[in-house]
């Protein structure tokens, strides 16, 4: 069964959004670009967010099982996917790929 390797891409921060809609919170996302995540099974890789982790989900279950071409062609890469968190402050994409052992 296929892994499904998780990188970080790309991290971007709208200040003006967070002034203007956000209560002040103590923790945001901690996530780095270039961090990779492995999930094994379908699973949540630990320290994965639980929110991003439910953008990218079935896309990962679906790459675990062999199955991609998502939208059919959207990626050069069939057993890939880019995937954003629903964060709107702070949203995160993720390249999400299916790797064998």
């Amino acid at each position: 069964m296929p892994k499904v390797k998780i990188t970080v891409i790309r991290k971007v921060c709208h200040q003006d959004l967070i002034q203007q809609y956000e209560n002040p919170i103590e923790h945001a996302c901690d996530v780095q670009e270039g961090q990779v995540f492995v999930s094994q099974h379908g699973e949540r890789p630990e320290g994965l967010c639980e929110s991003a982790w439910e953008s990218m989900r079935t896309f990962v279950e679906t790459l675990t099982a062999g199955g991609g071409n998502f939208y059919d062609g959207w990626m050069k890469n069939p057993h890939s996917a880019m995937i954003s968190c629903n964060d709107g402050f702070r949203p995160v994409s993720f390249l999400l790929e299916a790797i064998n052992d």
